[in-house]
């Protein structure tokens, strides 16, 4: 029996990150999967694929392949496991795919086999997906309908609890919803990384909101009250006399909820408007006459 390099087999370095290991393993079932790949030889790359996978994927397997392989084997030798070698025992389940006699001289065969006895439960691995919600799904919380597109689990509509004030990057655990466990061992959980589209009346930072409100000349000039949209309803803002553009004001406690709310930042920008009438034009003529000596530059 040939012995086989599973980290040659699907391109990573031995000390290759899981991440980087499922990438490689997706990347190169997409190319050799039968149903797509129909040149010679692509069904049974894709089987040694899997095989790979299944043993660099599980920790205890991984640690004990990696104890072998530290023994100098190489791609392709003739291989036979050493007298007493601690890592052959224990794995009765070997996995639940077509796997090769290398793989089962050292991890079992699993229920089909029965040589090394009944399969042991084993929970099912667990999936990571990434989804995307609006802003105020994530101000608001609650229940929602997912449509969830993902090369791993396919395309599926969850119902999710969104937890209210939930920020980019934080991650939703649904029990149950990954993998199939291995002779009668409970399914592995779906773990949702949660991403905000974009939102044309604000944005995030942090915990915070920001909203950029426009305002008149004569508002900025002279103060006013108006009407400032928030997350959680519309409220009256008041505007300091001689506010200038760029300038925040602060509504507090009106940003993402939690355990220390954020606040909405107001980013006043004067809207100047255009003097499209003889009457508008005289105004502006009287207004640069009133202010003369004033100037934006200096």
């Amino acid at each position: 029996m040939e012995f086989k390099d599973y980290y040659e087999i699907l391109g990573v370095k031995p000390d290759a990150s899981e991440t980087e290991i499922k990438s490689a393993y997706r990347k190169l079932a997409r190319k050799y999967h039968p149903d797509k790949n129909k040149e010679a030889g692509a069904e049974d790359k894709f089987k040694s694929i899997n095989e790979a996978n299944e043993v660099l994927k599980d920790v205890e397997k991984r640690r004990s392949y990696d104890q072998l392989r530290a023994g100098g084997y190489r791609q392709g030798e003739q291989f036979r496991p050493p007298p007493g070698w601690q890592g052959q025992q224990g794995f009765g389940d070997g996995g639940d795919g077509d796997f090769s006699d290398f793989f089962e001289s050292l991890f079992g065969r699993g229920a089909a086999g029965g040589a090394r006895g009944q399969p042991r439960p084993r929970r099912g691995q667990d999936l990571q997906a990434q989804v995307q919600i609006d802003l105020q799904t994530a101000f608001d919380g609650g229940r929602t309908r997912l449509s969830l597109h993902d090369p791993a689990i396919g395309e599926r509509v969850l119902e999710v609890k969104i937890p209210a004030g939930i920020q980019p990057g934080q991650v939703i655990r649904l029990s149950g919803q990954g993998q199939a466990g291995m002779a009668g061992g409970p399914k592995g959980d779906l773990l949702l990384e949660v991403g905000i589209r974009d939102d044309a009346r604000f944005r995030l930072d942090g915990r915070n909101v920001v909203h950029v409100l426009p305002i008149s000349p004569w508002e900025a000039a002279l103060g006013a009250s108006v009407p400032v949209p928030t997350l959680a309803g519309t409220v009256d803002l008041r505007i300091p006399a001689g506010s200038q553009s760029g300038k925040k004001l602060r509504l507090k406690g009106r940003g993402m909820p939690g355990a220390h709310p954020g606040d909405q930042l107001v980013e006043l920008s004067i809207r100047v408007p255009l003097a499209e009438t003889d009457e508008q034009r005289a105004g502006y003529e009287a207004l640069r006459e009133q202010f003369e000596a004033y100037d934006p530059r200096r």
